[in-house]
């Protein structure tokens, strides 16, 4: 007599009880039959148990990636603000320019009459705010000079800390503002992104953007529990980055291989063997998954070596679900007994 035991993986205590009681329930009231662990839930732990190796492998090497890509494309940043001219030459001054010159000379001949400062600004057609200016200033600029934002004194702290890797904007406008600067965020955004040799929002000439990305945990984790000759030349070249990514994502597709192998084979007389090997290893994530596998042991060599499985089970727990989700809402347990029982 054999009996078939979904190995699940338990991740609760409460249910870790359960499997535990239907454990010892089964060795009590049958101790002639023999447990059998199902091989599709054997398949499944393991799949979760790379799918987290390969998560934690898959974040490192991104994240090493970008990292890559941002020193590869450092900014060519300029040595210095080019100053803003004025579309006409200094030499050249426009009529404006002239006009406002010759107003300045008239003031200062009827300042030195006497006349008051209402009365030129009256009598020149200009403002007496802008009387008082010529008079403490001096001579009016008949040209801009260069122009120089509140950002200037700081350009060189910005590049040497994009030069020591912070590319974080708001960090950088968090210490400018630490450091006195009282202009806004949006210009030292626009001056970092100016100074960009692309814009960040689009990946630069020659990038390596048509690179197909890497496949995320779950995807990367069927391809290491399927055959290798089923796989399309894609997924072989795929699954060759994977496994040239660390020593360790290498070292956990043998490993994992070998347990499909065991499993299709049904060589479950090797089971000691892949254990032991697995121990001897650091991936945490298959060291769990075996440490399961060590409490059913005799269950799981079971099911790696006997033909049978409780795929029937499995079928009339599904058929059992559909209908209880057919009635849901509808009726109580009388109909939903009666549907059953025609249903078997």
């Amino acid at each position: 007599m054999v009996q078939c035991l979904p190995i699940r993986k338990v991740k609760v205590a409460t249910a870790a009880n359960f499997i535990f009681h239907l454990h010892s329930a089964a060795a009590q009231g049958a101790p002639q039959a023999t447990q059998c662990a199902d091989r599709f839930h054997l398949v499944k732990n393991l799949g979760e148990a790379v799918e987290d190796l390969l998560a934690r492998h898959l974040s490192a090497s991104r994240k090493h990636h970008v990292q890559q890509a941002l020193e590869e494309q450092t900014p060519d940043w300029l040595p210095q603000r080019n100053a803003r001219r004025s579309q006409t030459s200094e030499d050249l001054p426009s009529a404006y320019q002239q006009d406002r010159l010759v107003r300045y000379q008239q003031m200062l001949q009827l300042h030195e009459q006497g006349m008051t400062q209402g009365a030129i600004a009256r009598q020149i057609g200009v403002s007496l705010n802008t009387v008082r200016r010529w008079l403490i200033n001096g001579c009016p600029q008949t040209a801009r000079g260069p122009y120089v934002s509140q950002l200037d004194p700081y350009l060189p702290y910005i590049f040497q800390r994009w030069a020591q890797g912070c590319h974080n904007v708001a960090q950088i406008f968090r210490e400018l503002e630490a450091r006195g600067y009282r202009g806004s965020y949006a210009s030292v955004h626009d001056n970092i992104v100016r100074r960009l040799q692309f814009d960040g929002r689009k990946a630069p000439s020659g990038s390596s953007s048509k690179v197909p990305p890497l496949p995320t945990p779950r995807q990367a984790a069927f391809l290491f529990l399927r055959r290798s000759e089923k796989l399309r030349v894609e997924e072989q070249e795929t699954l060759v980055k994977l496994r040239q990514i660390d020593a360790e994502v290498d070292l956990a597709y043998d490993l994992v291989q070998q347990f499909a192998h065991m499993l299709r084979s049904r060589t479950g007389e090797c089971l000691d063997d892949w254990l032991d090997h697995v121990e001897r290893t650091n991936l945490s994530e298959l060291q769990s998954f075996a440490a399961g596998v060590q409490k059913d042991k005799d269950a799981v060599r079971a099911g790696l070596t006997w033909w049978i499985n409780n795929g029937m089970v499995e079928g009339h727990v599904t058929k059992l679900k559909l209908i209880k989700r057919q009635g849901y809402g509808r009726a109580e347990f009388p109909l939903l007994r009666k549907r059953v029982l025609h249903a078997v």
